[in-house]
């Protein structure tokens, strides 16, 4: 009570001199990352890492009383990077419930993991607890090894790219569209026309070689199973049960996200661990199986509306996605 006191009289003064500077924050500014025990105890860690909703580079929109949250690929380089200064982190357990993201950031999260790997010598498991289908299962293919729930669904390998046609709206009311632009096919993915039978090979074509990329990361996990034969047959965009997936050998076994956490445990010869998550201040993390702070669920956003740009119509995006 007497700081207070103190305080308010502080400040009165100041404002009486004319000479008080006040800042305050509109918007709460990003903490760097905490730690937080879940469960255990020992010396020993397990980290919990999420990958969590649509997989991409792009930062998560706050509001006037919210800050922005950081990508995807900005929250797990920046968890790796402190797991990885930690001596005490014997494992890490991916968390994974996504439908996958965009081609680029799924692949970097990926390489992100597998230099980690490298890097630090323990061992990564995956842990599918809801969907991780296409981006979400690339990203799980930088594991030791890979479980899901039993309800879980997985698969969904392929790429796909979309695009929307407006040019019949535009022309019901009178609106048409022009572009001024050195060669042919400049404006190659452009909504305000149809693609010609030319422009929907090239872009089959480059969508043939990411996803051959994608197998070929798939055939190249510690585990593996499937020979391309069988994988190119199992790879053609559809999605799969926990058990058809470990049936398939797309998945080392079934079992829940604690199944996990003593498998590893047994592996690494632990009677006893903390495990541990990463979490920004403000946010509130009771178990293993809370969501990560911010996280509202698998929302994919395929229009993007942009009040400062009245961006209605996405840009083509390639995309380790299912399209749900």
């Amino acid at each position: 009570m007497q700081r207070f006191a103190l305080l308010v009289l502080l400040v009165t003064a100041l404002l009486l001199n004319g000479c008080a500077f006040i800042n305050v924050a509109v918007t709460p500014q990003l903490q760097p990352l905490q730690e937080r025990v879940l469960e255990g105890g020992g010396r020993a860690k397990l980290l919990v890492l999420d990958i969590t909703g649509f997989i991409s580079e792009k930062e998560r929109a706050g509001n006037q009383l919210m800050a922005a949250k950081p990508s995807t690929v900005v929250q797990v380089k920046e968890a790796l990077q402190k797991a990885e200064q930690d001596e005490d982190v014997a494992g890490v357990i991916l968390r994974i419930n996504s439908p996958g993201g965009t081609v680029t950031t799924s692949d970097i999260i990926y390489h992100e993991l597998l230099t980690f790997r490298q890097r630090r010598k323990v061992p990564v498991a995956a842990c599918i607890t809801g969907i991780g289908t296409s981006g979400g299962y690339y990203v799980a293919a930088a594991a030791d090894e890979i479980s899901a729930h039993p309800t879980a669904i997985t698969g969904s390998i392929g790429v796909i790219v979309l695009k929307l046609n407006v040019e019949g709206l535009l022309a019901k009311i009178g609106v048409s569209g022009q572009a001024i632009k050195s060669g042919a096919k400049k404006d190659i993915m452009s909504p305000l026309r149809t693609s010609t039978p030319e422009e929907q090979q090239i872009m089959q074509t480059i969508i043939d070689r990411l996803y051959q990329r994608f197998v070929e990361v798939v055939l190249a996990r510690t585990g593996n199973r499937l020979d391309r034969k069988e994988l190119e047959t199992l790879a053609d965009g559809r999605i799969y049960t926990a058990e058809q997936a470990q049936n398939l050998k797309m998945i080392d076994r079934i079992g829940y996200l604690d199944d996990a956490i003593t498998i590893m445990k047994q592996k690494l010869g632990l009677d006893r661990a903390r495990i541990i998550s990463y979490y920004r201040p403000g946010g509130y993390r009771g178990t293993i199986y809370s969501a990560p702070p911010g996280d509202t669920g698998q929302v994919v956003n395929l229009i993007n509306i942009n009040a400062d740009s009245l961006e209605l119509v996405p840009s083509a995006e390639f995309m380790y996605l299912w399209q749900q």
